[in-house]
């Protein structure tokens, strides 16, 4: 072989690998947006988004829908609180409310990102039971006059069909260690030994929620039980009762952190969310064919703090 066809030879290896190179180089690029399209930055929260974002900001979070237990939003939380570059928080909630621990974890992470940096919410159309409890975590809670909030109470539900069981001929059989065990349930009646039980624990939790009110709105427990009769009010009657602060939206929150936190109004202001693992495609037809069939309420398990849990 002669030395010039050698060369023609290694030239077209050369060219090869180049363009090989920038055929792998290309395939990063495009899968790194990809990434980026598939997960907005905006989506990454707490001590992630600083290391991008690497700027002062007020964050903004938003509690909508039913109220339940959610360990990614807490760790977002968490690590808002830890984030230096978050100057402050804006909670947005609209929520008929939810489960009491659901509420519960919301109010004590709150409380805990207060102790760091200044936190207010703003109340939507809706902020009852449970949504009420997230508010009172911030420091101080705005509202529209047509805001429905309120509703301060706990309750626990159940169904007993056993009437119907014996219209159509089937007999429930149970055994169990105690007579308050699995009380109430469906398939036996429910007694009022078990019902005084029961409301022994409600009427608990009702106590941590009027006491929470109470702290957090400067009321002694009398007005506090005056006003947790389980009602409604509206933005309006909710600031003549002393459960809001403020008339306003996000930009009377934003002129409060500035006034009062020293926090700048011209900051930038960024949705925080949870960063949830993305669920499986069967899972999401599994869960939309769920959705269609039962109420997302009836699916509340344990004590509930909602307005309106029957709907």
């Amino acid at each position: 072989m002669s030395l010039e066809t050698d060369i023609l030879m290694e030239r077209r290896r050369t060219r090869r690998s180049a363009l090989l190179w920038k055929v792998v180089a290309a395939l990063a690029v495009t899968a790194l947006a990809a990434v980026l399209v598939a997960r907005p930055m905006e989506d990454l929260d707490g001590l992630e988004a600083a290391a991008l974002f690497d700027g002062e900001h007020i964050a903004r979070v938003r509690v909508e829908g039913l109220i339940v237990e959610d360990r990614w939003r807490d760790k977002m939380l968490k690590d808002l609180k830890d984030d230096d570059t978050v100057k402050a928080v804006i909670v947005h909630v609209n929520s008929p409310g939810g489960t009491v621990v659901g509420g519960e974890d919301l109010y004590r992470l709150l409380r805990d990102v207060a102790a760091q940096k200044p936190v207010t919410t703003v109340l939507g159309s809706v902020a009852a039971s449970a949504g009420y409890m997230t508010a009172i975590g911030g420091e101080r809670i705005f509202a529209r006059e047509g805001t429905l909030t309120g509703s301060i109470g706990v309750l626990f539900q159940s169904t007993e069909v056993t009437g119907l069981l014996e219209k159509v001929g089937v007999k429930a059989e149970l055994v169990k260690s105690a007579e308050l065990k699995a009380q109430p349930n469906p398939i036996e009646p429910f007694n009022e030994q078990a019902r005084a039980a029961i409301k022994g624990v409600v009427m608990d939790m009702f106590d941590m929620f009027t006491d929470m009110v109470a702290e957090r709105r400067g009321m002694d427990r009398d007005k506090v039980l005056a006003l947790a009769d389980g009602r409604i009010y509206t933005g309006r009657q909710a600031l003549a009762n002393g459960l809001i602060d403020a008339i306003g939206g996000e930009d009377a929150a934003i002129a409060w952190l500035e006034s009062e936190k020293d926090v700048a109004a011209d900051l930038p202001i960024k949705d925080k969310k949870p960063k949830y693992p993305r669920p499986d495609y069967l899972e999401r037809v599994l869960g939309s064919f769920g959705k269609a069939l039962v109420s997302e309420r009836l699916t509340l398990d344990g004590l509930v703090s909602v307005w309106q849990p029957d709907l």
